[in-house]
């Protein structure tokens, strides 16, 4: 998979980062990955919340809910095989910054198309980023994990912009998409240095 042609972002993480950051503490690798999950799964139930109407998007949010807390379930249970505990959630800085870009007030329709680009943004960088620990990290039941969520996280991101260009009516979905990538390129550009999923 390629990133720049699937999930269209711009600055790719460099390989560099498992070896150098990743590899040398695992379990904070997975507690934070852990906490990933259960924010998405946190993302998930809220989208249901503000849209209650929309039938397609319940149905959804529903069902992602419960894969991304299965993920949650899974990543702490290689947490007990490998003797460690889940510790406290963590700042996720990546996420908060992304949230600034999402339009405040605006209507209906514009906030429930930032709010599924914004979602449908984590899932890409979270996929891209599994991809780069699956390829990279020196532990085979770990880049195995990694290479099997890359695909689903892919599907996430598909859905979340797939529903975009669904519920868009006065929006441009495709360029807000654009400004979007053009500010996580931007956020990125702080990271990469934390042995963290979004670090």
């Amino acid at each position: 998979m390629s990133e720049k042609t699937i999930l269209k972002l711009q600055l790719p993480t460099d390989p560099l980062w498992v070896k150098n950051v990743v590899e040398s503490n695992i379990e904070e690798l997975l507690t934070d990955h852990a906490y990933c999950e259960q924010k998405a799964a946190t993302n998930a139930i809220t989208l249901i919340i503000q849209n209650p109407n929309l039938s397609d998007v319940v149905q959804e949010m529903i069902a992602l809910a419960q894969e991304e807390m299965e993920h949650f379930k899974r990543v702490h249970e290689i947490l007990l095989q490998r003797g460690f505990t889940l510790g406290k959630e963590r700042k996720d800085n990546y996420v908060n910054e992304l949230r600034k870009f999402i339009i405040i007030g605006g209507g209906r329709e514009a906030q429930l198309i930032d709010r599924l680009l914004f979602s449908a943004m984590i899932e890409a960088r979270s996929c891209e980023r599994f991809k780069v620990l699956s390829e990279n990290i020196n532990d085979e039941a770990l880049a195995a994990f990694y290479h099997e969520l890359m695909v689903s996280e892919a599907t996430h991101y598909a859905m979340f912009l797939r529903l975009a260009k669904k519920h868009a009516v006065e929006i441009d979905v495709d360029a807000r998409w654009k400004a979007f990538l053009a500010y996580e390129a931007q956020v990125i550009q702080n990271y990469g240095k934390g042995e963290t999923i979004h670090g």
